[in-house]
């Protein structure tokens, strides 16, 4: 694929400087990107959108037919991303990137065509990440999690776990199942393994029966210890989510480990979790999971503005919907979510043309969502 010749150097330098290269059988890895901002620039606080977006466009550049396959809302997601990790500071309703300061992001994959992918894009890769205004040099890209199989997963465990094995499993970014209709914000074993489990039968070609599995899960997984904090953050391209952050600890009970299989399976699952990320909206740079005991953070000032819009998009949500007749149906809770979330990135200052790009709708319909919304705030239905 043609690029301009600066590209080409500056690819050629991140080639050399970052020797990344593995088997054509691959189907799981986890890259990290080390990024630096050319200059101080405001931030709008769900960038995350950006991030999917320019990764999505990334693949569209490469491979038309694995891009169409993303787009698709039916299919199932075999990546996800991370949010930046680095010094986002508040800047009035918004975030903002420091000039010359370093971020990292990560970029997991978890099927064979989208590793593949990667290894076809780290070899041209752009210079430059572009964030609506903000700039982003590509410095390094490293292994985060190593490329590995998940035949690999299941059958190299012996070695690292044995029959009492404690395992810890950090959850660095907000992270939330769904279950009912609800959020379900809590890292109950069940909500987890399931989590990890419809991952591993999408993509690993080994499906496992589910429930038998999940009831054992249910029964044999003990918690140990835990720190977690609620939080409750706009995700995605709509909506808000109610999640949770911190670490918890767990292991099997010894009454379950004569099933070999399912204890094996939990083994590699165990590992599956920070390639593939915990619970739902990972593609938006939720659930992003650690296998260690990372001390959860204080909470920032640019956390606390994340909060305050997710909360914001929650209470106009609640509103919008119990101002509608026909509440509870699958229609009105959308509309709801979507005039929440566009009147409450406007009210941060956000631009209607900006939400319009990001939600994939059409600037007139933005703006009479917009005016509709105020209206229905000052004149209840």
């Amino acid at each position: 694929m043609p690029r301009s010749s600066t590209s080409t150097r500056r690819k050629t330098q991140i080639q050399a400087n970052t020797p990344l290269s593995w088997g054509d059988d691959m189907e799981l890895v986890g890259l990290v990107f080390d990024l630096e901002a050319t200059s101080t620039t405001s931030l709008y606080s769900q960038y995350t959108i950006g991030l999917h977006a320019w990764f999505l466009d990334q693949v569209r550049q490469f491979n038309p037919n694995l891009s169409a396959y993303l787009h698709d809302s039916e299919s199932k997601k075999p990546f996800n991303i991370s949010a930046l990790e680095g010094q986002l500071l508040p800047s009035g309703k918004q975030l903002q990137i420091q000039a010359n300061q370093r971020y990292r992001w990560h970029v997991n994959a978890i099927s064979q065509p989208v590793v593949q992918f990667l290894t076809q894009w780290l070899t041209q890769l752009p210079p430059t990440l572009e964030l609506r205004d903000a700039l982003l040099q590509i410095k390094q890209v490293h292994v985060a999690h190593p490329p590995t199989t998940y035949t690999q997963l299941l059958n190299s465990l012996t070695n690292k776990y044995s029959d009492n094995s404690e395992i810890s499993l950090s959850f660095v970014s907000p992270t939330s199942f769904r279950r009912k209709g609800h959020h379900f914000p809590l890292p109950a074993p069940i909500n987890l393994f399931h989590s990890y489990l419809r991952r591993w039968n999408d993509f690993s070609g080994t499906p496992v029966e589910q429930d038998a599995f999940l009831e054992w899960i249910d029964e044999s997984v003990i918690i140990h210890q835990y720190r977690l904090e609620s939080v409750k953050v706009a995700a995605g391209k709509r909506g808000s989510v109610t999640g949770f952050t911190g670490v918890m600890s767990c292991g099997l009970s010894k009454t379950t480990l004569a099933n070999t299989e399912f204890t094996k399976l939990f083994y590699a699952l165990v590992q599956l979790a920070p390639y593939c990320g915990t619970g739902h909206k990972t593609t938006f740079g939720l659930g992003q999971t650690r296998l260690d005991w990372v001390e959860p953070g204080k909470i920032t000032p640019s956390r606390i503005l994340t909060n305050l819009l997710g909360e914001r998009i929650d209470e106009l949500t609640a509103i919008f919907t119990a101002q509608r007749k026909r509440t509870g149906g699958e229609r009105t809770d959308k509309i709801a979510s979507t005039w929440a979330t566009i009147l409450a990135r406007r009210e941060v200052g956000e631009s209607l043309q900006v939400i319009a790009q990001d939600l994939d709708m059409p600037y007139v319909t933005v703006k009479t969502y917009v005016k509709l919304a105020r209206r229905a705030l000052k004149y209840p239905m």
